[in-house]
């Protein structure tokens, strides 16, 4: 499975649940996550995407806890089984 499916699959999921996932692109700052996640009622989070087993690079990782010190929450989905339990976390947040 490659992630191009998982990242598919999240946005699938996240249309069905009444919200957006755009892609997320940074110019000049590398290491920011694929996805923006965007519910009604300002519920939001970033997601990186992986290839089931993948893991991310220590600049990805940097850039986490940058976001997360920020107070953003950031995920990591490296596998379809984790897309309901992300949504809804990030629906309760």
């Amino acid at each position: 499975m490659r992630e191009k499916y998982v990242e598919r699959r999240l946005v699938e999921e996240v249309k069905k649940a009444g919200g957006l996932a755009p892609k997320f692109v940074s110019p000049g700052l590398n290491g920011v996550p694929d996805r923006l996640v965007l519910f009604p009622g300002g519920h939001m989070a970033f997601v990186e995407l992986k290839a089931p087993g993948e893991v991310m690079r220590p600049l990805q990782i940097r850039r986490k806890k940058q976001l997360e010190s920020l107070g953003f929450h950031v995920y990591c989905v490296d596998h379809p089984s984790q897309i309901g339990g992300v949504i809804d976390e990030i629906r309760a947040t």
